[in-house]
């Protein structure tokens, strides 16, 4: 198996920065059993919204690189948002018998989520924005 451990590499960086960005978001805005979940739900939008922003920016804008997509994308984006822990945290709230503020939850973050890595496309694309 052959690998570039230039690219392995950025993929790290990229996800220990995105890493420690979710967990002072977590620390910073505290959540309670029952409540919506915040920390995951923004870390969730605005990794999609970065996504977005960088994987237009990267394939439409700039010279091909073979380490700023692992490096954004793959790591930061990935470090940063968290489909698992939201499946957690749909399960907890089902659950503890709050249904409808789970796929509230759901519907938000797919939604929110969408919007954003819409809009992000749009203003790159619109804009030129360097």
């Amino acid at each position: 198996m052959d690998f570039d451990r230039l690219e392995l590499t950025a993929v790290f960086i990229g996800g220990l920065i995105g890493t420690i960005a979710r967990a002072l978001l977590v620390d910073a805005v505290p959540t309670t059993p029952g409540s919506w979940p915040w920390p995951t739900f923004i870390a969730n939008v605005v990794g999609t919204l970065a996504l977005g922003y960088f994987t237009t920016r990267l394939q439409e804008r700039m010279p091909l690189s073979a380490y700023r997509r692992p490096l954004l994308g793959t790591g930061l984006c990935g470090g940063l948002t968290t489909f698992s822990t939201m499946q957690i945290e749909l399960v907890r709230l089902a659950e503890g018998g709050d249904a409808g503020l789970a796929l509230a939850y759901a519907a938000a973050s797919v939604a929110l989520g969408l919007l954003a890595l819409h809009a992000a496309t749009k203003l790159v694309r619109r804009t030129g924005v360097a």
